[in-house]
């Protein structure tokens, strides 16, 4: 199973989004608190449309536990300043990808800690950044489609 962490999400939509994403791949979904929203919001179940009863998701209180309960997985940083792209690393089942909330990204220590996984995906610099979810949605069909979309149609 492939994981998408959000650390302390703030719109609701792009959890919405991602979440339908995860529904439709069979990803799981991991929300680290605080979020700027509450999961009950109409914004992220319209986002979401019908689909977010079918959303495997797990809330955790920070990263750090989320981190120490999954320890023997591996995580990637998304973000938009490193040098990795997200095609340069071969993915495998059980993978977790950490994206930071919307303003602010992920925090500067994090990326420091681990510069070696940190990966972003290419722009023109026509603008700062790419949607949440869209993101999200690219990276988990990479990875998905590198461990052969095991668990779909």
């Amino acid at each position: 199973m492939i994981h998408i962490v959000l650390v302390e999400p703030e719109i609701p939509s792009n959890t919405g989004n991602i979440g339908r994403t995860c529904a439709a791949t069979g990803v799981r979904l991991h929300l680290v608190h605080p979020l700027g929203f509450e999961t009950g919001d109409k914004a992220l179940k319209r986002a979401g449309l019908d689909y977010w009863h079918e959303v495997d998701v797990e809330h955790h209180d920070s990263f750090e536990k989320l981190q120490a309960k999954y320890a023997e997985h591996r995580f990637f940083f998304v973000e938009t300043k490193t040098d990795h792209l997200y095609t340069d690393f071969e993915y495998q089942d059980g993978d977790f990808f950490v994206l930071g909330k919307e303003s602010a990204g992920l925090p500067k220590e994090m990326l420091e800690a681990n510069k070696d996984t940190c990966m972003r995906l290419p722009m023109t610099g026509a603008v700062r950044s790419l949607n949440l979810s869209n993101v999200a949605a690219v990276i988990v069909y990479e990875a998905l489609r590198q461990v052969g979309f095991s668990n779909m149609d």
